[in-house]
């Protein structure tokens, strides 16, 4: 598959681990005194960890050529 073709695949996981972030957040939240985040915080915090880990994969894997 071309690397288009994976992004396409990655969407789905990304609205996913977005909802599973805002639950979780949501579980824990009371216990820490904070307070719970929305669906789309959890999109901006979630797109921030993906565009942070991605690299880092990368690297690991050895498919990051300069």
């Amino acid at each position: 598959m071309t690397g288009y073709f994976k992004i396409f695949t990655a969407i789905p996981g990304f609205f996913l681990s977005s909802f599973i972030l805002m639950l979780l957040w949501g579980a824990i939240a009371p216990d820490f005194g904070i307070a719970a985040i929305s669906y789309v915080t959890a999109m901006l915090i979630n797109i921030t960890l993906w565009l942070a880990v991605a690299p880092l994969a990368a690297v690991g894997r050895g498919g990051f050529h300069m």
